[in-house]
């Protein structure tokens, strides 16, 4: 089984309000489809939930009620996100469902409290394809929050520990700088777990409240120590996905688990 998440930056134009890349999705299904691998799918909110959710200042749990508003309409949208993902998947026959995490998991200040795991374990007992996605959740310490796609992909990583995690992004994989900001960043094609730490990176300027290639990367520190390689492949640059699912040679970033 492969874990996959597909970035947010990737299927959304994240810079603009709600807006699906749905060529770009509909190339990701069709790569997907033709690999013919079992996968767990993790998809970001892009733009369908991080401008909102930034508005309302929905990270930093419930301070006033207008907050309801945007939770509720936060919710509403990546729900709608998730829906054209789905839409998508089914159009290249594959038996996707929709898992949302607001039904299915609670925080507590911020970190994971409960998680009904036993769903998605019986979804792919019976041969489907669980899709899950980035939300905006309860929080038993601080009345609400964020539940983001790396998260996601961590708890489902520990569960189920597939053959490989990848994360599919809108760069190549990692860099030693963030490339979108530094001419002089350079290519890591393959890193230890160790050197995560090093790296220099920084956040893009679209408006992200789940602490961008940074936090990505402390997740997928987490992950290494599953004894999971972790990759990180270009979805924006066609069948890169496909090679990395079938095991052929692409450019991409590959993270050694231990």
């Amino acid at each position: 089984m492969y874990l996959i998440k597909l970035g947010g930056s990737v299927i959304t134009e994240k810079s603009t309000t709600a807006t699906f890349r749905s060529l770009i999705m509909d190339d990701l299904s069709a790569q997907i489809a033709r690999s013919g691998k079992d996968v767990l799918l993790v998809h970001g909110a892009g733009s369908f939930g991080h401008v909102l959710a930034k508005e309302y200042e929905l990270i930093h749990g419930f301070s006033s009620n207008k907050q309801r508003y945007g939770f509720a309409a936060t919710q509403a949208m990546v729900q709608t996100l998730n829906g054209y993902v789905l839409s998508s998947l089914h159009n290249h026959h594959l038996p996707a469902v929709s898992l949302p995490p607001h039904a299915m998991l609670r925080l507590k200040n911020q970190e994971i409290e409960t998680i009904a795991m036993d769903f998605f374990k019986e979804y792919v007992k019976q041969g489907f394809m669980p899709v899950t996605y980035g939300d905006v959740v309860l929080d038993e310490g601080i009345g609400f929050s964020i539940c983001s796609g790396d998260l996601l992909m961590l708890l489902l990583a520990e569960a189920f520990h597939p053959e490989k995690v990848i994360f599919v992004m809108d760069e190549d994989g990692v860099f030693t700088r963030n490339p979108k900001k530094f001419a002089d960043a350079e290519f890591l094609d393959y890193i230890q777990k160790d050197e995560i730490d090093s790296l220099q990176t920084s956040l893009d300027e679209h408006a992200d409240v789940t602490k961008g290639m940074a936090g990505k990367l402390q997740t997928i520190k987490k992950i290494s120590s599953l004894h999971t390689d972790t990759i990180l492949v270009n979805g924006l640059v066609s069948n890169r996905l496909y090679e990395v699912l079938t095991d052929q040679s692409s450019v991409c970033t590959v993270v050694k688990g231990e």
